[in-house]
């Protein structure tokens, strides 16, 4: 059971995607989840609009849309979309769920809730991973700037002797 639920909040992280700086899913990839068509998902959306501030979801302009179009290799020919997408913020997937109330709803929207703590604690782990690398590597350049100047002294070719030209006489008379 617990590997489902990993498996299936990996499957929920591969759909959330950053836009404007921002991890959000698109409106086709959550209404796949909650299992409806993406048509209902914005309907239910459109008449519940005053819970959804543009912080909570936005839809894209034309050229976003395309860029994205592009990106995921999708037709813009007979089929598929022909407006942009709308994309929700994780707290307007938390909103969903007060506009979406099926039994199905509910349990993708625990899922999806999980995927972005996932994703959040994951992001918090790589800066303080990173914090400490940079810590290590002040201290260690510190350490070792002695080294690595010995180093450079080593790496450096020796300079040339330089040689007169002409004809020398050694004085030996002295």
């Amino acid at each position: 059971m617990l590997c489902a639920m990993e498996t299936k909040i990996a499957e929920i992280e591969h759909r959330i995607i950053e836009i404007h700086g921002q991890k959000v899913m698109l409106d086709s990839d959550l209404a796949e989840l909650y299992e409806v068509d993406t048509k209902i998902l914005v309907k239910a959306v459109k008449r519940n609009i005053e819970r959804f501030p543009q912080d909570f979801m936005f839809q894209l302009s034309k050229e976003e849309f395309e860029i994205l179009r592009r990106q995921f290799g999708t037709s813009s020919q007979w089929g598929g979309r022909r407006y942009p997408p709308y994309v929700f913020t994780e707290h307007g997937v938390a909103m969903l769920s007060s506009v979406l109330r099926s039994p199905k709803a509910i349990q993708v929207n625990i899922e999806i809730m999980r995927a972005f703590s996932r994703l959040r604690r994951l992001l918090i782990s790589n800066m303080e991973l990173a914090k400490k690398l940079d810590a290590l590597e002040t201290k260690y350049d510190e350490q070792f700037k002695v080294v690595f100047a010995a180093i450079r002294q080593l790496m450096d070719p020796p300079k040339p002797v330089k040689r007169q030209i002409g004809f020398h006489v050694k004085d030996t008379m002295k």
